[in-house]
């Protein structure tokens, strides 16, 4: 079953007073519990289809289903609503709240949820434990390493249980050995949770990691790579 189906997206904007063309007629269709990655030199409109498929931004032409909702027919308190339940973020640069701890923040969602007290400080819990950090609940994002803040963040992305993450180049601030303990997490979450997963990357060998390899170019799907299991 079909996840999200993109047909013919545009995306136009203008940049002073040139028009640029970002997205130039992008159809896919990404089922259910797929793990998608999406390569393409800068400018090739990498961000600004995961935008599209996040709901943080609406396309100039064409028709994107989420869940068998039409996108373009939601106001902006549904589009919201959409993104709290269904969607899990995930962003290169972390984007955590400084003067929160690790807990604090990974509970942030389930207050947005309307999860109380005792039960969302033991959903928090059990979402940093399943990431490896049961043991930095209490540190702030300047007691953890770049690693240690991306896997909160990932934490944070998956706590309120979505049918999909969204991940904007989410090893591209970290080394190599952080890089592989995140797609070992996002591998888990795919395989054992069932989270579809859609990732924006620069590098092959963690786009890789998915199951099937979405190359842009110009504003067009270039080709699409089916990757062979290792």
């Amino acid at each position: 079953m079909a996840l999200l189906e993109l047909n013919d997206i545009h995306k136009n904007y203008l940049n002073g007073n040139v028009k640029v063309n970002a997205l130039k007629g992008v159809s896919l269709s990404i089922e259910d519990g797929s793990f998608v990655s999406i390569m393409g030199p800068s400018g090739s409109g990498k961000s600004t289809l995961l935008n599209i498929l996040g709901c943080l931004d609406t396309p100039s032409r064409g028709s994107y289903r989420i869940n068998d909702q039409n996108v373009e027919k939601l106001n902006d308190a549904a589009l919201s609503d959409l993104r709290n339940k269904f969607i899990g973020f995930v962003f290169q640069q972390f984007h955590l709240i400084s003067g929160l701890n690790a807990l604090e923040n990974v509970e942030l969602p389930l207050i947005y949820q309307g999860v109380t007290g005792k039960a969302r400080k033991e959903k928090a819990q059990a979402a940093l434990e399943a990431v490896g950090l049961g043991d930095r609940l209490y540190h702030r994002q300047s007691q953890l390493s770049g690693g240690e803040q991306q896997r909160v963040a990932i934490a944070r992305a998956f706590v309120k249980n979505p049918k999909l993450i969204l991940a904007d180049e989410p090893t591209g601030a970290l080394d190599s050995k952080a890089s592989e303990n995140i797609m070992s997490i996002f591998k888990n979450l795919n395989e054992e949770k069932k989270i579809t997963i859609i990732q924006v990357t620069h590098e092959k060998s963690i786009a890789e990691c998915g199951k099937i390899i979405y190359h842009l170019l110009d504003g067009e799907i270039n080709y699409i790579e089916e990757v062979q299991a290792h």
